[in-house]
């Protein structure tokens, strides 16, 4: 198509993940024209290949922990069970492509122009498409950055083997590995190793520091105690050094940690070390948008560049890289783009990993805010005392709240226990509205639910002393 025949739309989005999707449909809702292009599929890593299939996973395994706990509800269970990994698979997949559809219809509802294949940007206000036939071009008046992250691959002897997968190929597979090691110990590593973990696969995670590094250290510590009752190996200070492929058809790592030479086998290897930003070779340089050498492009609070009419949002700009927090970043330029002068505010980002129990935690930590200069405290609130979570079978865990002393601010929440990322919000809201402790005692929490162990732990800062729990 030349370029004098092309449409100008209002806004171009490149990559239709959670950031550019969301755009699009907040512009087509304001009125507005849009493009939206996508190499891959609608819905990104975040649908297709890592938080949607990740929680599939994660509820089929949480059945099948339930259905062998069920003499301990007073429910009598003959014969085995056992996971169809391939039938996990299946559903996990069908889901998927049920909401990948359903994105779909809506961008079609709201008049979203969807044209597959990569992009480049060949000069101002004009991207060129590569698509299976000839390249289009489309004009734009200002375009939004949204290519999302890549995984980050490290610099690790052996690492091209076939057995070193990625969370992609792994997630692909429907043959239940009997042993796996995972490389990384973040909130993607744990993820799956507690995943796989219950569906009986015996797992090693190999972490170079400390694992879960931005969760509250008292309940990063607690869920390592809770993970190796499990029978999940967890080695930290382990340098990965390679790996190599056995005769018997093994993976071996070999690692260093303590300043000894170790290894650990496994069927397969999965690389869970992080991500990048994914902003090569689409010519941004050329109009002089700023990129790190990270590979983040630069942007302001509103999700400008320094480059009018070009923003950026998602995991492209570095920071959380987390599915919510791109299609809040999305909202916001989009908006922006059209006219808005919307900021981005990152005081109140829930972050949720979904292990067996689950985490959760916005806002401070006791450590962070300390070293900001509060004057902060903690109290606590275990869900061994909540009837909720004892109906549930579900003890284990804590809420964890860190206010500022004196006037009683909530500076963070931190949970550890069932549901966590159900609960989390309302610290997300205590924390972005200024609450204090008094406040969120005195909100009335109906009963019995999970979300009472909230309450007790602003009771517990209010009054000196929560209502069902005494520490001793």
């Amino acid at each position: 198509m030349a370029l004098q025949d092309a449409p100008v739309y209002e806004l171009c989005v490149l990559g239709a993940g959670p950031a550019g999707y969301v755009a699009a449909l907040r512009a087509a809702q304001l009125g507005a024209t849009v493009a939206l292009i996508e190499e891959e599929e609608v819905g990104g890593t975040c649908l297709n290949h890592g938080c949607i299939p990740t929680k599939a996973l994660v509820e089929s395994g949480r059945a099948l922990r339930m259905i062998r706990r069920a003499s301990e509800y007073g429910l009598r269970l003959d014969g085995r069970v056992e996971a169809d990994f391939a039938a996990v698979v299946a559903r996990k997949d069908r889901i998927v492509a049920r909401l990948v559809r359903a994105v779909k219809e809506l961008l079609l509802q709201r008049g979203v122009s969807l044209i597959r294949g990569r992009a480049a940007v060949q000069r101002a206000g004009s991207v060129v498409i590569s698509t299976a036939g000839e390249p289009v071009e489309v004009r734009y008046r200002s375009l939004l950055v949204a290519t999302g992250s890549r995984p980050l691959v490290p610099v690790i002897e052996g690492r091209e083997l076939g057995c070193v997968l990625d969370v992609r190929r792994l997630l692909g597979s429907t043959r239940l590995p009997r042993s796996l090691v995972v490389v990384g110990g973040s909130a993607v590593g744990i993820e799956m190793s507690d995943i796989y973990a219950s569906f009986g696969t015996r797992v090693t995670v190999l972490e170079k520091f400390s694992i879960l590094p931005r969760v509250d250290q008292q309940l990063a510590r607690r869920y390592l105690a809770i993970a190796t009752r499990r029978g999940i190996a967890i080695q930290e200070g382990a340098d990965v050094q390679s790996v190599e492929q056995l005769d018997t058809g093994m993976a071996r790592v070999h690692y260093v940690a303590g300043g000894a030479a170790r290894y650990v086998d496994g069927e397969l290897v999965l690389l869970a070390t992080g991500r990048q930003p994914n902003s090569a070779g689409l010519g941004l340089e050329r109009l002089g948008v700023a990129i790190t050498p990270q590979g983040a492009i630069q942007v302001d609070s509103c999700l400008r560049t320094a480059v009018p009419g070009i923003y950026a949002a998602g995991d492209v700009v570095g920071g959380w890289m987390l599915a919510h927090v791109a299609a809040h970043e999305g909202l916001v330029a989009a908006e922006n783009a059209l006219g808005g002068e919307r900021h981005m505010d990152y005081s109140a980002v829930p972050n949720c990993i979904f292990t067996e129990p689950e985490i959760a935690s916005v806002g401070m930590t006791e450590v962070q805010a300390r070293t900001a200069g509060f004057d902060a405290q903690v109290c606590r609130f275990p869900f061994s005392a909540n009837g909720r979570a004892m109906t549930m079978g579900e003890e284990e865990g804590v809420v964890r709240l860190v206010y500022e002393r004196g006037s009683g601010r909530i500076l963070g929440v931190h949970i550890l226990g069932p549901l966590a990322s159900e609960l989390i919000v309302e610290g997300a809201l205590a924390v972005k509205e200024g609450l204090n402790v008094r406040q969120l005692a005195e909100i009335m929490h109906q009963h019995p639910t999970l979300s009472e162990a909230v309450m007790e732990a602003g009771m517990a800062a209010a009054y000196g002393e929560a209502l069902h729990f005494r520490a001793l």
